[in-house]
């Protein structure tokens, strides 16, 4: 069997620009962020350089940013030694200029400020298994497989800290854990919330917060990123009325677990077991009111159409209920804490002719997927223990995002090779794959079949 590193090599070269096997470092990336994606961002955030002449112009320092990722260990002039021959061949670097100092790569990226790696985010990292392409037909093979129930991509969102250097800027923007309690946190910690794609492990929407910033307040400025066939996966700790109206609202279908002691009447119970149930605003507290509800839902009006009659079921015009399937069940054979807890999954998808319950309970748990995401990120990319190297606000929100970008490039990658072989993108290691684009930056190995077995 050919070993899945190999079809790594093969699945670069067969992305939109000519990369050989000793620019794997930066092909990943300038195929994944294209130099005129790189252009457009930097005008779009109005952070062009001053000077014509300079060897840092803003594209060179946006791609250094990039590249600082993968080698978290080395100083900021070492990163640009290494990778300056594979910007040359990409025609982002004058094979003229001299290595940058690090001072001035940290000059140069404080010019860049804080908007243009979430803008370059934004452009560049989109849904990975079944897109449009040359090899979408690949793609719709391997790296499908986890990623779909059906016709829905399916997503997930949860969120993770990550730990910066202790400056007086970092911890006055971002702040401690315990920041009050005598076991504050030793490195001030941003928080990100991020969706995932489940099958293919890739970053597609994210925000960066401070600690103190409740996740849910992070997530409510993505649900505009969910599009009609997206079915997004969520944990307990992401419901709540207003999250779940503007989530729905997008046309996504959604598939949350609801909260304990969440109240759940029964409206109507399904061939299958499932039921139907009504959520309401939680400011509707009159129980008459709340009873009126439901006694429609379980005459069967639509609930839409409640919600837009200006009478005892709105508040200034706005819903105040929902429609909601629910599944019910429990994981008999999982040790220690939760064993025999009942799971109540609450879903947009009404119609079990649309989705079994068996497929709703599968798919929620495919969320801890993402779990695996940041893993990849945190542990291997950026390596455990880390911080940050950055040690102003600006240039934090550079590295996550840079680090993002940097992960959903290799997740890429990854699914495309998967794709080609038709594996799930599990069977393939993010780690050796990580591992053979930092060996071949520095060229001191040869790629070849035999040496990747």
């Amino acid at each position: 069997m050919v070993a899945p590193v190999v079809l790594l090599i093969s699945a670069v070269m067969t992305v939109a620009v000519a990369v050989r096997p000793d620019q794997v470092t930066l092909g990943v990336l300038i195929s994944q962020v294209p130099r005129d994606a790189v252009d457009d961002a930097v005008v779009a955030c109005d952070v062009r350089e001053k000077r014509s002449d300079g060897k840092l112009p803003a594209h060179v320092t946006a791609y250094l940013t990039l590249a600082m990722t993968l080698f978290p260990d080395d100083d900021y002039a070492e990163v640009a030694a290494k990778v300056t021959g594979s910007l040359d061949r990409f025609g982002c670097w004058n094979a003229r200029w001299t290595v940058p100092t690090s001072s001035a790569i940290t000059q140069a990226r404080k010019r860049l400020g804080r908007g243009l790696f979430a803008e370059l985010f934004a452009s560049t990292c989109g849904p990975v298994a079944g897109r449009t392409g040359p090899a979408a037909s690949a793609i719709a093979l391997g790296a499908a497989r986890g990623s779909f129930l059906r016709s829905w991509r399916l997503l997930a969102i949860d969120g993770f800290e990550v730990d910066l250097p202790d400056s007086p800027a970092n911890a006055a923007e971002f702040g401690y854990a315990n920041a009050r309690a005598e076991n504050r946190s030793p490195f001030p910690k941003a928080r990100v919330v991020a969706m995932a794609e489940c099958g293919t492990h890739a970053f597609i929407a994210a925000r960066i917060g401070s600690y103190a910033t409740h996740e849910r307040t992070l997530a409510a400025s993505l649900w505009s990123r969910l599009r009609g066939d997206d079915l997004l996966t969520a944990d307990r700790g992401f419901y709540s009325w207003d999250s779940w109206t503007n989530a729905r609202a997008t046309g996504a279908a959604l598939l949350w677990r609801a909260p304990t002691q969440m109240r759940l009447p029964v409206v109507k119970v399904l061939a299958d077991g499932t039921y139907l149930s009504v959520i309401i605003k939680p400011n509707v507290q009159l129980e008459s009111r709340r009873q009126r509800i439901l006694a429609a839902a379980r005459a069967g009006q639509n609930l839409a159409d409640i919600n837009e009659t200006p009478a005892a079921f709105t508040s200034r015009g706005l819903p105040v209920a929902h429609l909601v399937r629910v599944i019910e069940y429990d994981i008999t054979n999982r040790v220690g804490d939760g064993t025999g807890e009942l799971i109540a999954l609450l879903t947009t998808i009404h119609d079990p002719d649309d989705a079994r319950p068996d497929e709703l309970a599968a798919a929620y748990h495919q969320r801890w997927e993402q779990e695996t995401s940041h893993d990849q990120l945190k542990t291997h990319l950026r390596g455990p223990g880390h911080t940050l190297r950055s040690r102003l606000p600006d240039l934090v929100h550079q590295e996550i995002w840079a680090y993002l970008i940097v992960h959903h490039a290799i997740s890429a990658l990854i699914a495309q090779a998967s794709a080609a072989a038709d594996l799930d993108p599990d069977r393939i290691s993010f780690t050796q794959t990580l591992r053979l684009i930092r060996r071949t930056a520095t060229g001191t190995a040869a790629i070849s079949p035999s040496g990747l077995d």
